[in-house]
């Protein structure tokens, strides 16, 4: 790939806007432009049918705030020591209120989900009665809200450009303006013309391996249960032109899945999920083959309350699920119902219904005892007794001394045994190149690279904590100003 500032003698293509990614902000982004006059051409990575970025995958739910003083308090909280502009708050603030609105104008269908106080993930926190969360039609889930997105870009002669993944930006060395994109089309390099501006809309980093030990190092790896294609590329594009980054430790995780090299995303374990009770024994181990957290304690997107603080869930690497036979054959392990997530909503993967398939795959691993079992998952067996041994006892008291578990307190006791090695995971990363309240993406020195706007999750506001549906919410408020914005710059000469 050139290096920035070599201009191409002649443009593949040409748009007013160019939008890099297509999912949510991209949405935001290109429909607001096109309504403005603009001609938009959207480059999008993935192949047709697997657009969308997390927004797809996701829950499906967007934060609409109902007071914009309130909204800012909310924000400003969840950001805690990381410094925030006011006027970037404020920027976000006041257009998250506006999302229903924008959408209900649209032709949408904006329903709330969660009805208040449910949904607040930090009711303590100052302006947390501003959270109300809705979503796309009649019920939450099943990819309804980014299917009305999708239609509301269809309906406008909005071009878009599948399998065409953005790799650089054009840049005119004399003023510093971003005049244009280098993509790969078909194994060539094409060069696409932005006649006013280029809106970077392409996700975060969570399968970029090398960047998640880079900027997550209490992370030795993490995988993704959302789209495969975010791998960093809109951090890489806006480092080469001079960008700052910021918010790059943020990601919406961990949790603890299965992931699997036959398949692109991870699968969560019933046995995980908070509000679910299961027959059968299971905990999760550490490489010492101890017990290291209430598996069922309910997070806020991966972070717990700890001394004071928030903390990340911890995930001491390798993790492995064990379980006997009462738990396996209790049904499936994982719940594969299409609400949410990539590996239910596109890859839709079917699970077997007494998880004997995965067994086959060599995913579950058994044995007779659990001496073997440690064998086969190369933990020390002497251990892995004696933490069985420690979690029968507390069972069979009614009580988790080490831990305080409340669900699920039921003895691993009947053979054979499972053990299925768990991975971190995470929706998306948060961090990016930094954007001010017009959303330009700047420089060290918080000066704008002219003609360089993003949104959404790629250099996202939140910076300590995060709200669900905050970030679909952030899509679109971010979208919508990049947009304006950038439309009305001069066309360059």
């Amino acid at each position: 790939m050139e290096a920035p500032n070599v201009i191409p003698k002649r443009w593949d293509q040409e748009a007013d806007i160019i939008v890099v990614g297509f999912g949510g902000a991209g949405f935001a982004t290109a429909v607001t432009a096109h309504d403005m006059g603009a001609d938009v051409l959207i480059l999008e990575k993935a192949p047709q049918g697997e657009e969308g970025g997390n927004t797809k995958v996701a829950g499906q739910g967007y934060l609409n705030t109902s007071n914009e003083d309130d909204a800012a308090a909310y924000l400003t909280a969840l950001c805690g020591h990381y410094e925030v502009p006011k006027t970037m708050i404020r920027a976000w603030a006041y257009e998250m209120c506006l999302n229903n609105d924008w959408l209900s104008s649209l032709g949408a269908d904006p329903q709330e989900h969660q009805h208040q106080p449910v949904g607040i993930e930090f009711p303590d926190l100052p302006g947390a009665n501003c959270v109300h969360k809705f979503h796309d039609g009649p019920t939450y889930g099943y990819s309804l809200t980014w299917k009305r997105f999708y239609s509301l870009v269809k309906q406008r002669s909005i071009r878009i450009e599948y399998e065409s993944p953005a790799k650089g930006l054009v840049q005119n060395g004399s003023t510093g303006e971003i005049i244009g994109v280098r993509a790969i089309r078909n194994g060539n390099t094409i060069t696409v013309k932005a006649r006013k501006g280029v809106v970077l809309t392409c996700g975060g980093f969570e399968n970029n391996q090398q960047m998640i030990r880079d900027y997550l190092p209490d992370l030795p790896y993490c995988y993704t249960s959302g789209s495969p294609y975010n791998e960093g590329d809109g951090i890489s594009m806006a480092l080469s032109v001079g960008a700052d980054l910021w918010h790059m430790n943020n990601f919406a995780g961990p949790s603890m899945a299965l992931k699997v090299p036959e398949i692109s995303t991870t699968f969560s374990m019933q046995a995980f999920q908070y509000n679910k009770e299961l027959p059968g024994g299971a905990i999760a181990v550490g490489p010492d083959a101890k017990r290291f957290i209430d598996e069922k304690r309910k997070t806020c997107h991966g972070k717990l309350p700890m001394h004071g603080t928030w903390k990340k869930l911890p995930t001491p690497c390798p993790m492995h699920f064990i379980l006997d036979r009462t738990h396996m054959t209790a049904g499936p392990l994982w719940d594969g119902t299409p609400s949410h997530g990539w590996t239910q909503i596109v890859e839709q993967y079917d699970w077997s219904d007494d998880n004997s398939r995965e067994v086959e795959k060599g995913w579950i691993k058994q044995a007779d005892t659990l001496e073997q079992l440690a064998t086969l998952v190369d933990l020390d067996s002497q251990s892995l007794a004696a933490t069985i041994k420690e979690w029968n006892d507390g069972c069979t008291n009614g009580e988790d001394k080490q831990h305080g578990r409340t669900l699920m307190l039921n003895p691993i006791i009947e053979p054979p045994f499972y053990a299925i090695e768990m991975s971190p995971s995470m929706l998306n990363t948060q961090g990016g190149p930094r954007r001010n309240e017009k959303a330009q993406i700047v420089r060290p020195d918080s000066s704008p690279i002219p003609r360089l706007y993003s949104a959404g999750e790629l250099g996202s506001i939140y910076s300590y904590l995060y709200q669900g549906t905050g970030n679909i919410g952030e899509c679109l408020a971010f979208g919508r100003i990049a947009a304006k914005h950038a439309v009305a710059e001069r066309p360059w000469q």
